[in-house]
């Protein structure tokens, strides 16, 4: 059930794997493409905002010329002025001079109909007032750009703010600020012109790109099939590297799921072949340096020689049942290599770990009993530990501890703070121990944030009566703190590594006083 379970899933997360960076390429390219497009049409919008900057500066400049002559108006010499101002400047067309609300004269000479000048339609920030819908007659009805300060108005052709060189297919406007249009080309849509330059984005889809700046505004858009050339363009950049991508997903789920299954395999022919083994860390009365007891540790060695790591095939053992038989082969070890050491001293305990089934469901109790049966080892010397994960069943937890406990066996919990137990949970627990994790005992001494957890545990384990066992101890310094807040047992590589039998019991036998420390 379990191998058709890791198939189906890996089938499942290879079909992710292949789909989602594909997918990813093709949204990335889409927007790539559209972002790229919008970059050329701001390029193009800047070309049409400097050409209708300087068309308004020349203009501008024309008009202040002419404010500034100490002439008679209209007078010959005025006109003759006038003139030159409008031949030498190349953004205007004509240039006149108006008095109470009347055209008086222009650079083409004096004027002989009465042609009324009406007030700006807008300001500019430098002063120049500017009428976005002239027609004189003087264009023949063509619409044309006033520019006007003081007494004088200036003649501009539209064309002049749209003069850039855009595809066929392109429309633009320039427009002061976000009204008044002075110019188009290639005839845009004014409805859709002016939902651009109220910020609004275009109805029918199309491309555009908007650009304000010293209070003109230049809006361009094309249709959105001009993105199909770059849209290819992108998509051969990105979809070999979605598809390599992909092809590193699949690689790592055919490789992870073949590791799975086949440690599994491995797994279940160790078990029936017996090639786990322990080794014994040694737990030291910090108070005295005495060796008092190990925690027996799992091995695996494949038949080939090589070593598999605990933290690679414990968690395929507890999701397959599997380390049930495992801890019982444990169970076996333990009493094949310290029977003897046992029997000599009675004081000496050793600890095996239990899985939270065996916690909830209390099945290796009898498997324990049935093993120590004429031995003449003693209860109360194979202490029981089990991680935080075996007492979420609080009920069934209780009910195996008390069992364990009422047959003369320790019960501790094992890396303390990892997992999911409270105070609560703990006060109706009848443990025997604590077992503070080492992620704890490496912040003794620092300023990590977890630093003040530790005390805090030694002060929840004494309101709890209960004995404490400090995993981890690499320094001098930690377990001087430790004895110092009078924590009974500790381990570690201060003291030694997790030892074949052989060698653990020659360091017991080095450690059975206080004198040997």
């Amino acid at each position: 059930m379990r191998r058709k379970r890791i198939i189906v899933t890996s089938v499942l997360v290879a079909v992710i794997g292949v789909a989602a960076p594909l997918s990813l390429a093709f949204y990335l390219s889409s927007v790539r493409a559209e972002q790229g497009e919008q970059e050329r049409l701001r390029l193009l919008a800047g070309y049409a905002l400097e050409r209708a900057h300087r068309s308004i500066a020349s203009a501008s400049a024309a008009l202040r010329s002419a404010d500034a002559l100490d002439l008679a108006p209209c007078s010959e010499a005025h006109i003759q002025q006038l003139r030159r101002i409008t031949i030498t400047t190349r953004s205007i067309d004509d240039i006149g001079y108006v008095e109470n609300g009347l055209l008086k004269c222009s650079s083409t000479g004096m004027e002989d109909k009465r042609i009324a000048v009406t007030p700006a339609d807008f300001t500019l920030a430098n002063g120049m007032g500017i009428d976005f819908n002239l027609r004189p007659v003087v264009s023949g009805g063509k619409r044309m750009v006033g520019l006007s300060y003081g007494a004088y108005k200036v003649l501009i052709d539209p064309v002049r703010f749209s003069d850039v060189i855009v595809d066929s297919d392109i429309q633009m406007a320039v427009a002061i600020g976000r009204g008044g249009v002075l110019d188009t080309l290639h005839h845009p849509d004014p409805a859709q012109v002016q939902a651009l330059l109220a910020g609004q984005p275009a109805a029918d889809g199309s491309i555009h790109a908007t650009l304000y700046r010293d209070g003109l505004t230049a809006v361009m858009i094309e249709p959105r099939s001009k993105l199909n050339d770059r849209l290819r363009r992108e998509q051969l950049l990105l979809l070999p590297l979605g598809l390599l991508m992909a092809a590193f997903i699949v690689g790592i789920v055919v490789w992870l799921s073949r590791r799975r299954l086949s440690l599994r395999g491995e797994l279940e022919t160790a078990v029936e072949r017996r090639e786990f083994f322990v080794h014994y860390q040694p737990i030291i009365a910090l108070d005295t340096g005495v060796c008092v007891g190990a925690e027996a540790l799992i091995r695996w060695r494949r038949p080939d020689g090589s070593m598999i790591r605990p933290d690679l095939f414990i968690p395929v053992a507890e999701e397959s049942d599997l380390i049930l038989p495992i801890t019982d082969q444990v169970i076996a070890c333990v009493i094949a290599d310290m029977r003897v050491a046992l029997l000599a001293d009675r004081e000496l305990h050793i600890a095996i770990n239990l899985c939270a089934s065996d916690i909830e469901t209390g099945r290796v109790l009898d498997v324990l009993e049935r093993a120590m049966a004429g031995t003449g080892i003693e209860a109360q010397q194979i202490w029981l530990e089990a991680t935080e994960r075996g007492f979420i069943n609080v009920e069934a937890a209780r009910a195996t501890i008390e069992k364990a406990r009422a047959r003369g066996h320790a019960v501790a919990i094992d890396d303390f703070g990892t997992g999911y137990s409270s105070l609560s949970s703990l006060q109706n627990l009848p443990l025997d121990a604590l077992k503070i994790d080492k992620s704890f005992v490496d912040t003794i001494g620092t300023d990590a944030a977890t630093s003040s957890v530790t005390p805090h545990i030694i002060a929840m384990a004494r309101t709890l009566n209960m004995l404490i066992v400090a995993e981890g101890i690499e320094s001098q310094a930690q377990a001087d703190y430790l004895r110092e807040r009078k924590v009974e047992f500790g381990q570690g590589w201060l003291f030694a590594k997790a030892l074949p039998a052989s060698e653990f019991l020659a360091f017991y036998e080095t450690r059975r006083t206080p004198s040997s420390t």
